[in-house]
């Protein structure tokens, strides 16, 4: 025996269970009959309970209180006729039989004739009411036990009852309004219209829903295409709303990603163009300065190497904003922590760290290398105008915010939105991309970064960072 037969056929597919295997067997042609818009499956939704719901109550109804109405009128009238039975079979007289049967037609609205020697040419009822006319002729079996023929359909306002007797026929006219409990037709009617009225109500309300939900999939469907359709306006259900106002937040994250990246990418190409000017027209001279200007030429190539230098360091921080954050997975970060080991990075590069201010232990999700770079870009520009600086961290409504201020000349206050524009901020040996890179990183967490006046004398600059 092999080894796959010694265990039972290793590597085969374990039989499905009998309700997986039907399950599969239904979902294709469940899936054909089912309707593939969201408003016809939720109003599909809708119509099944509602109608289970209106059938349940019918047949409770008409199944339970009907039924014990309608057996407890038969038997009104089967004692109504029983008891004349019984006064006629006392009293024997045609004056006293007149006299009941008169009687009887005054108190209980039952109409009697007796036709002596008569017989019943046929027995039983014309059942077109279903379940009253076998409450009727089961009440009279029970009470009279005689044949009998019941009429419900010669007069529409009376039920005919004709008992058979020894020497004779009792005929029974007995009022419908006795026997018939109300027409089932009313009950039918308001069942059919309510669910119809209820069944429409929801088709408004989830048509109004579904609109918004095609306006949202149509607003990401032209996006897609490239075209500027604007915000939308959030309309619909919460969950609707949320939907709407998360895809205008989307669509505005990525129109300022393309816009910045796309004016990075100018300004790059743009500075450039004079370094490579300047090779090119160092190349160009070299040919005409001969053996004998070794020294000019050694100005040259130090000249080139300079450019060539300048230009690495531009398409290094092209490159670096272009990566972004990159792959790195957001985890829980001490925020405290991490400004110790930024501040400590900061004095070993020559700046003094005047304070760390944190209240209370603040923890964050993040993206520690990206955010450290952000932390390092903001305290190498403090470093480069000022050389101290002062750290906090809080918590408030807004979210976590952390605080970088220094003693520097400060910007102007014209210029504190400018500076985050790429290559606005790189006068001063920089490459005008830092607080841009530090800007996207932030966003790109759902915070911002702002710049204001610093209680030392120069810049504060504001992160705050979602919960």
């Amino acid at each position: 025996m092999t080894a796959g037969g010694a265990n039972g056929g290793v590597g085969r597919d374990k039989p499905s269970s009998p309700m997986a295997w039907l399950r599969r067997r239904m979902d294709r042609p469940v899936r054909r009959v089912l309707p593939r818009s969201l408003l016809g499956r939720t109003l599909l939704i809708v119509l099944i309970p509602l109608v289970v719901t209106q059938g349940i109550s019918l047949e409770l109804f008409y199944g339970n209180y009907l039924q014990v109405v309608s057996r407890r009128m038969s038997g009104s009238v089967a004692a109504d006729i029983v008891l004349t039975l019984d006064l006629m079979g006392r009293y024997h007289a045609a004056g006293d039989r007149a006299w009941i049967m008169r009687r009887v037609r005054e108190r209980t609205q039952l109409d009697m004739i007796w036709n002596p020697g008569q017989r019943l040419d046929r027995t039983g009822s014309t059942h077109v009411l279903g379940p009253m006319d076998e409450d009727l002729a089961q009440a009279l079996e029970t009470s009279i036990g005689r044949p009998a023929f019941i009429d419900w359909i010669d007069d529409p306002h009376t039920v005919g009852i004709r008992i058979q007797m020894p020497d004779g026929v009792l005929d029974v006219g007995a009022p419908r309004k006795r026997l018939d409990v109300a027409p089932i037709w009313l009950f039918v009617v308001w069942t059919v219209g309510s669910t119809l009225l209820l069944f429409l109500v929801a088709s408004v309300f989830m048509r109004n829903q579904v609109r918004a939900i095609r306006r949202l999939a149509r607003a990401a469907e032209l996006f897609g295409l490239g075209r500027d359709t604007g915000p939308i306006r959030p309309e619909g259900a919460q969950e609707v709303r949320k939907a709407a106002v998360a895809f205008n937040r989307m669509q505005d994250r990525i129109f300022r990603f393309v816009a910045q990246r796309t004016a990075v990418l100018a300004g790059v190409s743009h500075d450039l163009r004079t370094p490579l000017t300047r090779l090119r027209l160092s190349l160009a001279m070299i040919p005409h300065q001969g053996a004998i200007d070794a020294e000019m030429l050694r100005a040259d190539v130090a000249d080139m190497i300079g450019d060539i230098a300048e230009m690495e360091r531009m398409i290094e921080s092209y490159l670096s904003f272009a990566r972004g954050e990159g792959a790195e997975t957001p985890v829980a970060v001490d925020v405290g922590a991490l400004l110790d080991e930024t501040a400590a990075a900061f004095r070993r590069a020559g700046g003094t760290v005047l304070s760390i201010s944190l209240p209370a232990p603040v923890e964050a999700t993040l993206r520690p290398d990206a955010f450290r770079r952000v932390l390092d870009n903001v305290m190498q520009n403090a470093r480069r105008h000022g050389g101290r600086v002062a750290l906090s961290a809080s918590r408030d409504g807004r979210g976590i915010v952390v605080c970088i201020d220094d003693d520097g000349p400060g910007i102007q206050t014209d210029r504190l939105e400018t500076v985050f524009r790429p290559f606005e901020s790189g006068q001063n040996g920089g490459t005008g991309l830092g607080l841009t890179i530090s800007r996207d990183i932030v966003r790109a967490h759902g915070g911002d970064i702002t710049l204001q006046p610093s209680r030392l004398g120069g810049l504060q600059v504001r992160i705050i960072l979602p919960v």
